[in-house]
């Protein structure tokens, strides 16, 4: 069987797909639903009178180990692979993370010209392994390859995945219209669904391989835990846990001088994903890893059976939350004409390893200029990504119902030095409003 690992120390686990929300599209003021993914106060400057959302979803990847492209988006359903042909950087803290995010059936709705209320239901997935030694994590997934003597010392070594739903309920409002500037307001309350996750972490885990005996010798601790049905032999979604969780937004909006909804300048601030799934009945596990052992054990077997036939483990029961990916996100956009655009965008992780397991996103810039009109709009973001050295460029185009873009799509096609893959779609049935400025 073909080795998976998601998550290094034990915390091996598949996903179906990975996601950063709809790079360079959710600023788009008929973006309607997925612009809530951004700001949740946004809804209440929609151009839609009515925006129903069939189905979308939005694909991420990323590690500083290795280069990749849109055409290994579906790796990580078999884990980052590492491939001869492929161009490697192993450091002595390298980085593994992605997203899924598929919008289900949704809808956002004007009720007056103040006001607007959602309703939205979402499947999300979320991973992260951090300060994992290149080398180590090469032995580990790949140990037929021909591996050179490494001595590793990994500190703060964490890695998680996390799978829940979410049934949101907004609402947002202008609490001040004037002629020159305007105010808004928004919420998004989600009852979150959890599915379950694994995780794992260790203040310092040391490797040292030697390829004359094709020995590994390790030492230190490890701590790893999953929600019950979620370990990484069977991935189940049966034991469903509750949680709560909100989204806070805030926007500024300067008017120009033209009559109607246009605008000069949008600013906006939000904090998203502020919650966490309260998980019962799972189990923890600390290994001591103090140990000599054969690297063919990795070859023959996936790391929990590793971790299993060869540390001494001390299990007990795992009561306790999994941390949804906070972060704070914030956005100017300029607005050169009624059609054109530019926008600036920042998007900072708040969550971080504490007293409970969280998951994280990746700090990132970007820089979108758009067309945009009512039934036809093209974007082109330029990304700054953590632990990706080159920026991501790429293109969306929103066609009344459909959209599709990727914020990675043109690197990926002129360099083959890019770390960080993306691509979004979706199907929806949009009603704008009239444009006064038209």
């Amino acid at each position: 069987m073909k080795k998976t690992i998601l998550l290094l120390s034990g915390v091996l686990f598949s996903l179906p797909g990975l996601g950063q929300n709809f790079v360079g599209a959710q600023i788009d003021s008929r973006m309607g639903v997925q612009s809530l993914t951004l700001n949740p106060a946004l809804g209440s400057l929609s151009r839609t009178k009515l925006d129903i959302n069939l189905i979308s979803a939005s694909s991420f990847v990323g590690s500083d180990y290795l280069s990749i492209d849109l055409s290994d988006l579906g790796s990580l359903v078999e884990g980052f692979d590492v491939d001869e042909d492929l161009d490697t950087n192993p450091l002595p803290d390298n980085n593994f993370f992605g997203n899924v995010d598929v919008l289900g059936p949704s809808m956002l709705m004007r009720l007056n010209e103040m006001s607007v209320v959602s309703l939205t239901t979402r499947a999300r997935g979320f991973f992260n392994l951090n300060n994992v030694d290149g080398d180590f994590y090469e032995l580990v997934t790949n140990p037929e390859t021909g591996l050179v003597d490494f001595n590793a010392e990994m500190e703060d070594l964490s890695g998680i995945g996390h799978v829940w739903g979410e049934i949101g309920l907004g609402y947002s409002r202008l609490l001040v219209d004037r002629a020159t500037h305007s105010f808004s307001a928004g919420v998004n309350m989600k009852l979150l669904l959890g599915a379950g996750g694994v995780f794992g972490d260790s203040p310092l885990l040391s490797a040292d391989f030697n390829s004359s005996n094709d020995m590994v010798t390790t030492g230190g601790t490890l701590d790893y835990g999953y929600s019950v049905g979620f370990d990484s032999e069977d991935i189940g979604f049966s034991e469903i846990q509750p949680g709560f969780a909100v989204d806070l937004g805030f926007i500024y909006e300067l008017k120009g001088n033209t009559v109607g909804d246009d605008y000069k300048l949008r600013a906006g601030v939000s904090v998203l994903d502020i919650g966490s799934v309260k998980y019962h009945d799972g189990y923890r596990i600390n290994y001591t890893m103090d140990a000599t052992i054969t690297a063919d054990e990795f070859e023959e077997k996936d790391f929990q059976e590793v971790l299993e036939d060869n540390f001494a483990g001390t299990e007990r029961p795992f009561e306790g939350k999994l941390g949804l990916p906070t972060s704070l996100q914030l956005f100017v956009d300029y607005g050169i004409n009624h059609r054109l655009y530019l926008s600036a965008q920042a998007g900072l992780a708040l969550s971080k390893d504490g007293g409970i397991p969280v998951s994280r996103v990746i700090n990132t810039t970007t820089i979108t200029p758009r067309l945009e009109m009512r039934w036809l709009s093209i974007y082109s973001p330029i990304s700054w990504r953590q632990y990706d050295s080159t920026p991501s460029w790429g293109l969306g185009l929103r066609m009344g119902p459909v959209l599709v873009g990727s914020g990675s799509i043109l690197t990926n096609a002129i360099s083959k030095k890019s770390r960080t893959t993306d691509v979004y779609a979706a199907i929806k049935l949009p009603i704008y409003g009239k444009d006064k400025v038209d």
